[in-house]
């Protein structure tokens, strides 16, 4: 809190703004202004609702801060900077961005809203640094819908790939240290993107459709043409990282591609996974300002799926999808403060005064969540309002009396 506190001039907000973060950290079973209110031992969700609508802060200031905190505590000149969108699944057309469109989340075609979100993924540690969202074309040519959704009249349509770039090039002009980027095919089929990296001096691993044009010294091929044609010792077994089940190995080949070479130098290539079980291909176009080992490649491709672990724990643990605000602000707000709960527990969990006990695994970001809410919010709530910790304790009393003549009534003859 003291990292962002110079962004809310009075104190009132100040105060607000931690009891909502503290609310998301939380174990709440839903983390809304209504459910975080009553948490911080407020009458109503009025004031969380103010915080988030009418008073006065600048959300990407807050984000710079959080970037800012990013690179203080985690900094590492060979993170990577991964990029992504998730979706949220929404009713009705009104929340700001909603529209029928393909969600990754949901596999298929849905009513939802999209996000591009960007995360610093280390060798040991992830944490989420910035999020936009998605416009689609629709929204941006209805002036009624922007007006009464609250979007600024100088945002304009811009696809997913140039959200990302925008969010990149800030991290990168404001000195976050970094020399990779990731992302999936809807990244890696836009040249501009990558122009953009390139100019950036930031090294590149993008997935690319099977189709994909490579241009080689016999001329230009299909990636999934160029594929087949490879012998069986152009493939070499390389893990992608740890997973779930242990290590992730796959049969991985690059190519180089000196012909691809352009204003920028650097070195290009195709970088090829098979699947050592199915034999599916996935396909990867590559670029460093200088010479690189496939390893590094391939620890790069394998980082990217941290962004996943990152939504996963944003989404089950900090509400960043469960907010009921369908303005533009709003959603910018509560997004900004679910990131930068993110944030604080991913630095958390990278610094230890000791190592780790034999055979004991790091902590997780959920796992850091409850201890912290256990061993040090309850407690410090409980010394500073008692009133307040005996009402709830009364209130969950009551509750659980409820629930016990409720279950003798179902089973007394």
């Amino acid at each position: 809190m003291l990292t962002i506190g110079r962004r809310f001039r009075r104190p009132e907000p100040r105060r607000r703004v931690g009891d909502l973060v503290r609310g998301l950290l939380a174990p709440l079973p839903r983390k809304n202004c209504w459910t975080i209110a009553e948490h911080a031992g407020d009458a109503g969700p009025d004031g969380m609702q103010d915080l988030l609508t009418r008073v006065k802060w600048d959300d990407a200031a807050v984000r710079a801060d959080v970037r800012g905190f990013v690179a203080e505590q985690l900094g590492d000149a060979d993170a990577v900077l991964v990029i992504d969108e998730t979706g949220d699944l929404k009713k009705g057309r009104h929340t700001v961005g909603v529209q029928r469109q393909y969600s990754g989340t949901a596999g298929k075609i849905e009513n939802c809203q999209l996000a591009v979100h960007l995360v610093y993924a280390t060798k040991t540690v992830h944490a989420m640094l910035d999020a936009a969202l998605y416009l689609p074309k629709s929204w941006c040519d209805d002036p009624q819908r922007r007006s009464e959704a609250g979007v600024p009249e100088q945002v304009r349509f811009a696809t997913k790939p140039q959200l990302a770039t925008r969010m990149i090039e800030a991290a990168v002009l404001a000195g976050l240290p970094c020399r990779w980027v990731a992302g999936d095919e809807a990244y890696g089929g836009d040249p501009r993107l990558a122009a953009k990296l390139r100019t950036l001096r930031l090294g590149y691993v993008l997935a690319v459709a099977r189709s994909h044009q490579v241009t080689t010294g016999l001329g230009v091929y299909r990636a999934d043409v160029l594929a087949a044609g490879l012998p069986a010792s152009a493939w070499q077994r390389m893990s992608a990282g740890p997973g779930a089940k242990g290590h992730r190995y796959y049969d991985w080949s690059f190519t180089a591609l000196p012909h691809a070479a352009d204003s920028h130098g650097g070195q290009h290539w195709l970088l090829i996974r098979r699947n050592r079980t199915t034999g599916e291909l996935a396909f990867y176009r590559c670029w460093s300002p200088e010479l690189t080992a496939l390893r590094t490649l391939v620890t790069v491709a394998g980082r990217r799926w941290k962004i996943e672990e990152s939504f996963q724990a944003a989404k089950t643990g900090l509400g960043l999808d469960q907010h009921q605000h369908r303005r533009w602000t709003s959603w910018h707000r509560w997004t900004t403060l679910a990131i930068l709960a993110h944030a604080f527990l991913a630095a958390a969990t990278a610094h230890r005064d000791r190592p780790d006990p034999i055979e004991l695994i790091p902590l997780t970001v959920n796992e850091l969540r409850h201890l912290f809410h256990v061993l040090i919010i309850e407690p410090a709530r409980r010394r500073t309002d008692p009133l307040h910790w005996s009402i709830r304790r009364r209130r969950h009393q009551a509750r659980a009396m409820t629930s016990h003549y409720a279950r003798q009534a179902l089973i007394e003859p």
